[in-house]
């Protein structure tokens, strides 16, 4: 007998890798529980109540685990915690910053770029972070049903020059083996895609996300595949990351990264150089660093453009050019990204 591959042997870290959505109705959704767990004091940093309203506190256990106790400064519970910053109105930060409305050509299908669209495969995350561009998003506009998808796949197939498609979300892989599944078939029934790209937060925040049902999906298609991550700090990272992400590159996925330059979180040449080679350790390789985002209520993530670069410029000198990200900023209207450094 042939021994197994790799992807078929489960997560040494997790004995019942398809129970990954229990993790998911196990989030932590409670202010009060998160700074208990992190022994933390409420009275230093009250959590929003409008914050908290407009944008629910939602944190995967497993994510909560890497962040240090006793550290209001911690890189991962900056990124998830609803502050009172998020109240403050500044011109110029606005819901739809992308203008994203504007791009829908189908319920639950954008398309901003030429020669690929987006899908919107899942209405909701696995964890919210607080900088998140969608946080205004019209999910109930954009999350069709299986019979209402099937009638916006039909632009997909009316339009050849359309070669990519993207699942984004909420994030797509917080939908089940079987629902992407379908979606996957009704892709591959495209002929003219050739390449399916899924941007996943989930195989970090709940690497056992990461299961052989979904790996023999990807691997069995007919689609070439890219999976771009979403890490934003070194500390993300774990054995049980490092796990799910062999896994997937085992399965012939190309295994990309995108980040977003957060203010007190990555913004130093420490933090970014950590980040790509601890990516690079895990089999990732740093695609795109995105500026943030002018989205209302997160304007106190923004770095700048200048500070942006100045970090570019210092990790060119410290590492190989295939671990140093592109700066971007994403511009409505662009044919592209818009490549700053």
């Amino acid at each position: 007998m042939s021994n197994p591959l790799p992807f078929e042997r489960p997560l040494a870290s997790d004995r019942a890798a398809s129970h990954w959505r229990l993790a998911m109705t196990d989030l932590v959704t409670d202010p009060a529980e998160l700074l208990a767990l992190l022994r933390l004091d409420a009275s230093a940093k009250p959590a929003s109540l409008a914050a908290q309203q407009d944008f629910p506190l939602r944190v995967p256990r497993p994510f909560v685990a890497r962040m240090a106790p006793g550290d209001w400064s911690d890189p991962l519970l900056r990124q998830v915690w609803p502050a009172a910053e998020e109240e403050t109105n500044h011109a110029g930060w606005v819901d739809d910053p992308l203008q994203e409305q504007a791009a829908t050509l189908a319920p639950g299908i954008l398309q901003k770029y030429p020669g690929r669209a987006l899908l919107t495969a899942a209405p909701h995350c696995a964890i919210h972070c607080r900088y998140c561009f969608r946080r205004h998003f019209d999910y109930d506009g954009n999350s069709p049903g299986r019979e209402a998808w099937e009638q916006s796949l039909n632009t997909l197939h009316q339009d050849p020059s359309i070669r990519e498609a993207i699942l984004s979300g909420g994030d797509p892989l917080a939908n089940s083996d079987r629902q992407l599944a379908w979606l996957v078939r009704r892709l591959e029934a495209i002929p003219h895609l050739d390449t399916l790209r899924i941007h996943s937060r989930l195989p970090v925040v709940i690497p056992n996300r990461v299961t052989t049902a979904l790996l023999e999906l990807l691997q069995a298609s007919r689609l070439r595949v890219v999976m771009v991550l979403h890490v934003n700090h070194a500390q993300e990272l774990d054995a049980d990351c490092n796990e799910a992400m062999a896994r997937l590159g085992d399965a012939g996925l190309v295994l990309l990264n995108q980040s977003v330059l957060l203010a007190d979180v990555n913004d130093s040449l420490e933090a970014l150089e950590a980040l790509s080679e601890r990516l690079f350790t895990a089999g990732v390789l740093p695609y795109y660093l995105h500026l943030p985002d002018r989205v209302a209520g997160t304007a106190h993530f923004d770095v700048g453009e200048a500070r942006g670069c100045e970090l570019i410029a210092a990790l060119r000198a410290r590492l190989p050019g295939y671990l140093v990200p592109r700066l971007v900023r994403e511009i409505p209207g662009q044919s592209s990204k818009t490549i700053i450094a």
